[in-house]
């Protein structure tokens, strides 16, 4: 009991496995309860149990065994999992229950098989019973069979496969065990049951006396067919519907069940296939050749013998086939011929389709052998071709059969059409279309025209068969000849015949078992039912006595039928009066008076032929009113027209009697019953009046009546007979004229194109060219409906004429042939013009087969086909020529073409490529060639193409062959199965593609495309990727045509885990399964309203309908078996019902496509948090979460838009996103509220593999943002969480577009979804397994830090920085690099806080970061380069007036900030990153606390409102958004933001962040903020000077003032930042370099000249520029300046004038270094120095064109040295090799010469103002100074520089003395001299006065750039060097004026500066200073007349005016004064 108690405390499972056998007892009988408790059959309790079920069945106790199979059941019952198990446990079932002795195990292990086979395991478990079976043991042979039959009798045949059992049924009926035999017959009972006689074959070889018996017990079984009792999962409806049946007593309805659930069965698939050629005697080929004939029979009665198994492998039968067919051909023997009949019927019946290829050679030879009189020959042939016809279609022989029927022997055409007859019962009307029924009666028409009788009957039968088959409606139109007599024979023919098909789809309620055949497509009548197979093919005797058994038919029939025939017959349009009248006789003309008389008044008729033409037109005025009164029963056509015809007839002289005649013509012929008869009086009138000028239209109009009373055809043909029959070219023309538009009018059909063409080339040779242009018009109509072949016809023209009539035919081309207008709305009754569709479809076919071809048959004789075959390889090659030459020279052939196709075959496998290819290009020939009847080659040929190693010639060829044959001969039989289970990857992955490429163009497949789908799966799993990928892209295909069900079915029996891989790519084609192309608008039955043609059937319908077939699984096993009945009248129906709702749906389509659902949005959100729907949450779609979408979008989104958006097709995806576009901007409301299901209909798309549809979505997602945020809508959580996640999968997308478009739209998303939240998401994206979509999660999350700071990073920095950091290591090297530069990027932001964030990370990712940092700190300037450019995208659309989007409450954002300020607080002194890379944010953070809060205010400064003209649109307030100050709250992104605005294409966008920064630089407690964003601000700003210079200047259509504004804005925030020395200092040497580089080329741009206030500008650059200079770090700018005057020089581009402006500002920085020579970084400075020495040795220097660059850089060393002395040598330790310039030599030179000057003392003096001439006066003595001053003086062009000098030197040296150089001058020079010092003194002196008046030091006066003259020694006070012009005092007086108030501003013209550029002796207008101050004093007085850019310079001057203030107190009154405008100026503006 110990024990006991052990295991009793064990779980379940684990007692099941005790070695106790009672514990295992145990463990079961609790596992048993268990199950029976589980309700969930998706429970994990289930799993547990999977690796133990088999050992309970399998217990080695019995009595546990028992319980175990209990527990066993109860889990197959109740369990998900289960069927996993099914192998092992049936197995176990079957080895070790069914041997068991007690009757309860086997009863439950029969229980269990059972179970398995409900829950769809039916295959595995057979495959087990079938095993089982094998097994030595004759008791698991018993319960074997018995479960099968069990299975068998509930199940029924459609589950449980009855091939493999019938296979081994024959093995258990020779079991010595009685008791096997027994279950062996009641199993042979039950098979029975199912499919009755189909078993016997099978069976046939059994021991006689059990078949004996078998016999007896089948007579027993019930007739009623037998129904499935028992339901798989899958069938749960069926069951109900079962349980209902029985419940209501019995299957009283249940007959339509029946034909569902009983699947005809083949009797021919259940044998086995012999394989017989290898069994043919050795010496078969010789015997049948010998020359007795008795060696030739046995020969023939060996094959005999084998043909007459029932079914034969398929393998190469060709030569047989040949040497049968010889024998039949030429035997002399009759005998020897019946018995070769013999064969091939034995042949044909065995290998049924696979002997189709060789029907063509065959059909021919047997139809000509009919001329045998013997019965039993005729016999034999009968039965051979009966067979042979079952093998192929009736359209593969037609062209045979319709040669032979012109054969003289009369026995040859009674066999032929009584062979036709026969074939024609084996068609329905879908396999007997007009197109083939029209040559057929053509031919059937002139044999019951013969002379023989029996050849008369049998052309009776044949056409009365016809008539049975196809309907009266086909035929009629065929028989319009035919007189009654005939008629009426055909129609008793009719009568009489039995359809082999007839009887099933007419009666089945007739039919005892219910054996339907209408799922039997008729073309394939050989899978039909072997009975009527066999029953054709070996008894023709009954199937022609058959008509015998319904005599009672006929006279019932008869009358309706006749009836039809007359009246209804119309349904081809006219047919109707047409049967009527077409034998109206010729009437008298006394009766035609006599009945004119009755009808029409007496006056009328006596005055039609007066003399006098007044008369006679009233005569015509009262016949008209008389015949518009009559009705058509009583109007007399005939007898009206032969009235008008009398004299004068058609020789009417009278224009206008003529016109009423004709209109009366065409009165009749509409009122009337118009006979062809009536129509013959008139129509040679109207041809004759067609040219008429004035009467022409009325002819044409009569003309055009009679066409549609009698049929466009009949009168076409008459009319054009008539025109050319005349000599009037002018009726010709115009005939053919009537004739294309009538054409257009009337449509195509039944027009007799061949005698038109006749008459058009006779029209095209006219004379006259109206004709030949008439002619070519027409034959472009004709192109139209006919396509290219009618060219064809016309290939031998002159190339002149063909070369219009291409010039025509190119005109049609794309168009579409219009839809008929006329002759179809009088007669047509429900079918329209049905018949006319079809034709118009076929005409094309039919201009082909009118071609006049050539017979070649005779040129492949045998010796060419030797040749194609010889052994050596240029004879073949000659042989292939011939046959190239053969068929060029042919043209257009026949289709007898001999041995060649073999001859060709075996070509294709050549050894030599060359020949191959050439092989290949013969067949393509061959193709155009032949036509469409190169079809009965095509299995001979061209499958064995696409093996073929040349295989883009062999892909042509077989294109070319598809052409003309369509694709129903390529797909039919097992030939193409049979090349794609070959093994051979590349014939795989060829015709796979071919495959995918031409099925979705068929409407319909035959079902043999079924045969290819296992193959098709093995495909898929291909060892080559190749092959793999084209079997996916043909899966979908091959589920359009034959459905997801069949499909799935066909997976049973791949192995287990095959299976689920194939399956989950079927559900996967599933979604993509496009949909069937639409089918033209004519059902084969003719019962489609309206008479649209194919091109206008609604697609969305026809979609719809083939989509309802192939997607529900419901009515699919009808599906399955739909034959040409259902399937047509499916679509019959479906086209009837959806043709009217569409119309409706095209209208609706008009309104709005998004319905707003007050409140529909939260329901929704509700109803997901409530769990009442799904969350929108899966790895892929499932088809619930679709339909839950469908269902939520039905009430919001309009119905047809909603088709398409959940189409199976993907061009409806595209054509639904097209119309959301579209709708976009109109239906904004409606969008947002139904976004949330539109995102995640998005999301789907996702999805999907066809690019297209993402590319739409995609753009359709930019422009949803982008008004989502001109909306400011902000995204609901549950709409954010539904979509983002799926869209940041596509990031990973390996398209770089994709990936472009989805970056763009995350960057949009910023706009209208917090940052910090979609930093989540995107975070969660680096985890994905796609490296791709984690390097672009990684680079997105950087941009987001990098726009919006720290704060984004979510949950906290350090988290989110610990993740981002694990991807250093990375293995892919993409995604490494992203996270390295995303860390930078923080780095940048952060500094180097970052590595604490970060943490620990191992060594090497450390190094690689380090080693990032390091690199990327090394490009200063690039790094806010790249960001400024890629940067735009993001921050462009973010909306200009970043700072308004902020406008969150201040407190929170305050206390956000403090927030940040204290998380940032330690990391003070941490910053090592270079200046300026970084945006210093912790420093702002940190010392401008203060400020920090109040930076929200920032926006409240719209200091643009006070420019007048700009007038800025006011941007859009927005209201606070919840989410912004996370977004924003930090001063560095929004700063940021600002500034990348800057550079923006958008001059608004740019002109408004200028202004935004400028409001920032003003405020001096503010203006701290800019600190670390200098060089980004720069660059920006340099970019925008770029984009203005190379952009917007060229630019035409843009306003210039927009140009001026920006440049203004430009430059005023520039001079703002250049007023605060501690920013200005921030610039680095490479932007400076960038800016002033930009600011130079502004100033030499003729362009700006030419502006309006171009000279303003330039003005203020020159302000600019010197601020620039004076305010940058000194060493920066210094470096910048000898940097861009090497660019300069060694550019070739560049200017002289730019070289010489750099020079000016090194001049000028030369000025100032005195001053700020301890402030630079000497070092530096040299070394660039020795830099440009290098790159400049002297010698190359003085190569300059010009002297300045030597003499600048002389002075600047110069000054060094006298500033810094013979210290300046220790500063050369940044030169590694100082001997690679001379710089080193020269200071030692320089220093070396100073020490010996005398004149230090002098140098001290005057060391405030360094010039050039104290240089000169330091080198050289005075006397040379003042003599080259004295001589500039006195050269005409220098003078007034020479006395500037002088005055510059006197105010120097004032001791020194210049008597001595005036003295040997004249008075006049002295005077001169005198006088210009004096002038040039006042002027000094005024100026200085108004400096230091105003507040501005002496200093800022100099402009050296402003005036570009070419002085190099120019003056130091005064670098201006002007002339005193008018001008200058105008100036000075205007400003004293305004000082005074006595003069308003008024805008002056100054002269430009760049005139003054162009004249160097013309010195610079008034200083900038003066502009400046006149500018101030205009923005008090006037602030109506500003110019933009004047109030530009002007405010920044003036609040820059404290940094270079004289005079403190003035300027902060000024400020002060300022500050009150502009308050008063903003108030007033609001």
């Amino acid at each position: 009991m110990g024990d006991d108690s052990e295991w009793m405390k064990l779980p379940i499972d684990q007692k099941c496995e005790h070695k106790l056998w009672k514990a295992r007892l145990n463990g079961y009988e609790e596992a048993l309860k268990l199950f029976q408790k589980i309700d969930d059959e998706k429970s994990p309790e289930w799993s547990k149990y999977l690796g133990l079920i088999k050992k309970f069945v399998t217990d080695s106790n019995a009595v546990a065994q028992l319980k175990g199979l209990e527990a066993a059941l109860a889990y197959v019952e109740n369990a998900h999992v289960a069927g996993k198990t099914t192998g092992e446990v049936a197995s176990g079932v079957v080895n070790k229950v069914f041997n068991q002795p007690k009757a309860r195990a086997k009863e439950l292990g029969l229980d269990i098989c059972l179970m398995y086979i409900e829950i769809e395991k039916g295959e595995a478990v057979q495959e087990e019973l079938l095993k089982g079976l094998d097994n030595k043991n004759p008791k698991i042979i018993v319960a074997c069979t018995e479960t099968l039959r069990k299975a068998l009798s509930e199940f029924g045949s459609k589950i449980i496969s009855l091939k493999p059992i019938i296979k081994v049924l024959p093995k258990l009926f020779e079991s010595r065990e009685k008791a096997v035999r027994d279950e062996a017959k009641l199993l042979a009972v039950e098979i029975y049951r199912w499919i009755r006689d189909a078993l016997r074959p099978p069976l046939q070889n059994i021991n006689s006396v059990q078949l004996k018996e078998l016999e007896e017990e089948w007579v027993k079984v019930s007739s009623t067919a037998p129904k499935q009792t028992r339901f798989l999962r899958s069938q749960q409806e069926l069951k109900a519907k079962f349980e209902q049946q029985q419940a209501v007593g019995g299957d009283a309805d249940g007959g339509d069940d029946e034909e569902e659930a009983v699947p005809q069965v083949d009797a021919y698939e259940l044998l086995e296939a012999v394989e017989i050629l290898s069994k043919l005697p050795k010496d078969f080929y010789e015997k049948i050749e010998a020359k007795k004939w008795q060696e030739r029979k046995e020969a023939l009665e060996a094959v005999e013998l084998l043909v007459k198994n029932p079914k034969l492998e398929s393998g190469d039968y060709a030569d047989l086939v040949k040497v049968l067919k010889k024998v039949v051909g030429k035997d002399t023997n009759v005998m020897l011929v019946a018995l070769a009949a013999k064969c091939l019927a034995g042949l044909a019946a065995g290998l049924r389709k696979k002997f189709g290829q060789y029907a063509g050679h065959v059909v021919p030879t047997i139809l000509e052998k009919f001329k045998e009189k013997k019965p039993q020959v005729v016999q034999a042939l009968q039965e051979a071709i009966d067979a042979i016809f079952l093998t192929t279609t009736l359209q593969n022989i037609s062209e045979d059969v319709l040669a032979v029927m012109d054969n003289k022997n009369p026995t040859i055409k009674q066999q032929t059409s009584l062979f036709i007859a026969r074939s024609f019962r084996h068609c329905t009307p879908s396999t007997l279309p007009k197109s083939l029924l029209k040559p057929f009666c053509a031919a059937l028409l002139k044999h019951i025209n013969d002379s023989a009788p029996e050849v008369r009957d049998a052309g009776f039968e044949a056409l009365g068969t016809a008539l049975k088959v196809a309907g009266e409606k086909a035929v009629n139109p065929f028989l319009a000849d035919v007189d009654k007599l005939k008629l009426d024979r055909i129609k008793e023919c009719a009568e009489k015949v039995e359809l082999v098909y007839g009887k099933k789809t007419g009666g089945g309620a007739e039919k005892k078992e219910g054996k339907a055949v209408t799922g039997k497509t008729p073309a394939l009548s050989g899978t039909g039912g072997d009975k009527e197979t066999k029953d054709a093919a070996t008894k023709p005797g009954p199937l022609k006595k058959a008509p015998a058994v319904k005599t009672g038919g006929p006279p019932k029939k008869g009358k309706p039928a006749a009836a039809a025939g007359m009246g209804g017959a119309g349904a081809k349009g006219k047919k109707g009066p047409e049967t009527k009248e077409v034998f109206e006789s010729e009437l008298s003309i006394e009766v035609c008076e006599e009945e004119a008389a009755a009808v029409l008044p007496a006056s009328c008729i006596q005055q039609l032929d007066s003399s006098n033409c007044k008369e006679r037109l009233a005569s015509m005025e009262e016949f008209k009113k008389a015949v518009e009164l009559m009705e058509r029963s009583e109007m007399p056509c005939q007898a009206l027209v032969r009235i008008l015809a009398k004299k004068p007839g058609w020789k009417e002289t009278n224009f206008q009697v003529m016109q009423m005649k004709l209109h009366i013509v065409a009165l009749i012929a509409q009122k009337g019953n118009f006979s062809k008869t009536s129509a013959q009086v008139v129509l040679n009138g109207l041809v004759d009046k067609v040219g008429d000028v004035k009467c022409g239209s009325n002819a044409k109009e009569a003309m055009t009546a009679i066409a549609e009373a009698c049929q466009l055809p009949w009168t076409a043909e008459q009319v054009v007979a008539m025109a050319f029959s005349q000599k009037n070219p002018k009726n010709q023309s115009e005939t053919l004229n009537w004739l294309s538009n009538a054409i257009k009018e009337f449509g195509f059909s039944g027009l007799n194109v061949k005698a038109f063409i006749r008459n058009v080339k006779t029209a095209l040779a006219a004379t006259n060219p109206a004709v030949r242009t008439s002619a070519i018009t027409l034959l472009g109509v004709m192109y139209l409906y006919v396509g290219p072949p009618l060219r064809m016809f016309f290939e031998d023209e002159k190339p002149a004429l063909l070369s219009q009539i291409d010039a025509e035919i190119e005109k049609m081309q794309g168009q579409t042939a219009p839809a008929p207008t006329r002759g179809i709305s009088r007669h047509s009754g429900a079918g329209g013009d049905d018949g006319e569709e079809e034709e118009q479809e076929d005409v094309g076919n039919d201009v082909v087969d009118l071609l006049p071809r050539t017979d070649i048959g005779d040129k492949i004789t045998a010796e060419l086909v030797s040749k194609i075959g010889d052994k050596n390889w240029k004879i073949r090659k000659e042989g292939l020529d011939e046959v190239t030459s053969i068929i060029n020279d042919a043209k257009f052939i026949q289709p007898n073409i001999g041995e060649l196709p073999a001859a060709l075959k075996s070509r294709l496998n050549d050894s030599n490529k060359i020949l191959v290819q050439q092989t290949l290009s013969i067949l393509q020939q061959l193709a155009t060639a032949m036509g469409p009847s190169i079809k009965q080659h095509v299995k001979n040929l061209v499958l064995f193409l696409l093996q073929n190693n040349v295989r883009a010639a062999a892909l042509a060829t077989v294109n070319a062959w598809a052409e003309q044959t369509g694709m129903k001969e390529w797909l039919e039989g097992e030939d193409l199965s049979e090349e794609l289970k070959k093994e051979n990857p590349f014939l795989r992955q060829e015709l796979l593609g071919w495959l995918a490429e031409k099925l979705p163009t068929l409407r319909s497949v035959p079902s043999d495309l079924l045969l290819c789908v296992p193959h098709l799966y093995s495909c898929l799993e291909d060892r080559n990727g190749d092959v793999r990928k084209k079997a996916q892209d043909a899966l979908p295909f091959f589920m359009m045509h034959l459905g997801f069900e069949k499909m799935a079915k066909a997976t049973g029996k791949l192995k287990p885990t095959s299976k689920d891989q194939v399956l989950a790519m079927l559900e996967k084609a599933k979604a993509n399964m496009p949909a069937k192309p639409a089918p033209p608008a004519k059902g084969s039955s003719g019962v489609v309203g309206g008479a649209a043609p194919a091109k206008f059937q609604p697609a969305s319908a026809l979609a719809e309908d083939s989509g309802s077939n192939t997607m529900e699984s419901k009515p699919d096993p009808k599906k399955a078996k739909a034959g040409g009945a259902s399937s047509k009248a499916k679509g019959v129906q479906g086209k009837k019902v959806l043709s009217k709702p569409n119309l409706k749906e095209d209208d609706d389509k008009s309104g709005p496509i998004f319905i707003i659902v007050p409140n529909g949005k939260e329901q929704r959100m509700k109803d997901e948090k409530g769990l009442k729907v799904l969350k929108w949450n899966f790895t892929t779609p499932r088809d619930e979460y679709i339909e839950q979408l469908k269902t939520q979008m039905s009430s919001c989104v309009a119905k047809w838009l909603q088709d398409e958006m959940f189409h199976a097709d993907f061009q409806h995806h595209n054509k639904a996103l097209a119309v959301m576009i579209e709708h976009l901007e109109s239906e904004k409301d409606g969008v947002i509220s139904c976004l949330d299901l539109i995102l995640k209909w998005l999301t789907l798309r996702f999805f999907d593999t066809n690019t297209s549809v993402l590319m739409k979505a995609l753009e359709y997602l930019k422009l949803l943002f982008n008004l989502l945020s001109q909306e400011e809508y902000h995204l609901t959580e549950n709409e954010a969480s539904s979509f983002i996640p799926y869209l940041i999968l596509k990031v990973g997308e390996p398209k770089d577009v994709i990936r472009k478009d989805v970056r763009a739209i995350l960057n949009r998303m910023c706009l209208i979804y917090p940052a910090s939240k979609m930093f989540t998401f995107i975070m969660e994206g680096t985890k994905s397994k796609n490296s791709k979509q984690r390097a672009e999660c990684l680079e997105e999350l950087g941009c987001l830090v990098e726009s919006y700071g720290m704060n984004v990073c979510q949950p906290t920095p350090g988290k989110a920085l610990k993740e981002m950091a694990t991807h250093i290591g990375d293995r892919d090297n993409t995604v490494r690099n992203a996270a390295l530069n995303t860390i930078v990027t923080v780095y940048n932001v952060h500094g180097d806080q970052v590595f604490k964030l970060i943490g620990n990370l191992s060594e090497k990712d450390m190094s690689m970061l380090e080693e990032r940092i390091k690199w990327s700190a090394k490009r200063p300037s690039a790094a806010p380069v790249r960001q400024a450019e890629e940067k735009p995208q993001r921050t462009q659309n973010i909306s200009t007036n970043a700072s308004m989007l902020r406008k969150g409450p201040a407190e929170d954002m305050s206390s956000k900030l403090n927030q940040n300020r204290n998380m940032g607080s330690h990391s003070e002194t941490a910053h090592t990153v270079p200046r300026e890379f970084q945006l210093d944010l912790d420093e702002i953070e940190n010392d401008n606390g203060t400020v920090r809060c109040e930076m929200p205010a920032l926006v409240q400064h719209k200091l643009d409102d006070i420019f007048e003209p700009v007038l800025i649109p006011e941007p859009k307030m927005r209201a606070a958004s919840p989410h912004f100050d996370d977004m924003h709250s930090n001063t560095a992104s929004i700063i940021n933001f600002v500034v990348s605005q800057v550079a923006s294409g958008d001059i608004n966008t740019s002109i408004q962040a200028l202004t935004q920064i400028d409001g920032v630089l003003r405020q001096e407690d503010k203006a701290e903020a800019m600190s670390g964003h200098i060089d980004q601000f720069l660059i920006a700003t340099f970019m925008q000077l770029r984009l203005i210079y190379n952009t917007h200047m060229a630019d035409e259509k843009l306003d210039k003032d927009e140009i001026v504004k920006l440049y203004s804005c430009i430059i005023g925030s520039m001079i703002s930042l250049f007023q605060i020395e501690s920013l200005a200092r921030e610039a680095s040497t490479g932007v400076l370099k960038d800016l002033i580089h930009g600011l130079i080329t502004l100033m030499l741009d003729p362009r700006v000249e030419d502006l309006e206030d171009g000279e303003q500008v330039i003005r203020s650059v020159n302000i600019l520029i010197l601020k620039v200079l004076e305010k940058s770090d000194q060493t920066n700018i210094l470096s910048a300046l000898l940097v861009s005057l090497q660019d300069s020089l060694l550019a070739t581009t560049n200017s002289l004038k730019f070289s010489e402006l750099v020079m000016k500002c090194l001049w000028r920085m030369m000025r100032l270094l005195p001053e700020t020579i301890n402030s630079i970084n000497l070092d530096r400075l040299l070394l660039d120095i020795h830099i440009f020495m290098k790159v400049f040795p002297k010698e190359k220097l003085k190569q300059c064109e010009s002297e300045f660059p030597i003499k600048t850089l002389k002075t600047l060393l110069h000054t060094l040295c006298k500033l810094k002395g013979p210290k300046i040598l220790d500063h050369l330790t940044m030169i590694e090799n100082k001997n690679e310039s001379e710089l080193e030599a020269y200071l030692c030179r320089v220093m070396k010469h100073s020490m010996d000057q005398t004149g230090s003392k002098a140098d001290k003096d005057t060391e405030k103002g360094a010039s050039c001439i104290e240089e000169k006066a330091s080198k050289a003595k005075v006397n040379d100074i003042l003599a080259d001053i004295f001589k500039k003086i006195g050269s005409k062009e220098k003078t007034k520089e020479g006395l500037a000098e002088l005055y510059e030197y006197k105010k120097k040296y004032s001791d020194a003395d210049i008597e001595p150089f005036l003295k040997n001058s004249s008075q006049l020079f002295q005077s001169y001299v005198a006088r210009g010092l004096r002038l040039i003194e006042t002027e000094r002196e005024g100026k200085g006065r108004i400096a230091t008046s105003t507040g501005i030091s002496p200093q800022m006066e100099g402009t050296c750039v402003s005036a570009p003259t070419h002085t190099v020694s120019s003056s130091i006070g005064n670098t201006d060097e002007e002339e005193v012009e008018p001008s200058v005092y105008l100036e000075r007086l205007k400003i004293l004026r305004q000082r005074c108030g006595l003069d308003k501003a008024k805008k002056e013209d100054r002269p430009p500066l760049t005139s003054l550029l162009s004249k160097p002796t013309v010195p610079t207008v008034a200083s900038s200073t003066d502009m400046l101050h006149s500018k101030l004093s205009q923005l008090r007085e006037s602030r109506e007349q500003y110019q933009h850019l004047d109030l530009d310079s002007n405010q920044t001057h003036s609040s820059g005016i404290g940094t270079t203030l004289a005079s403190p107190s003035s300027a902060a009154a000024n400020i002060d004064d300022l500050k009150k405008r502009l308050e008063r100026i903003k108030s007033s503006r609001k």
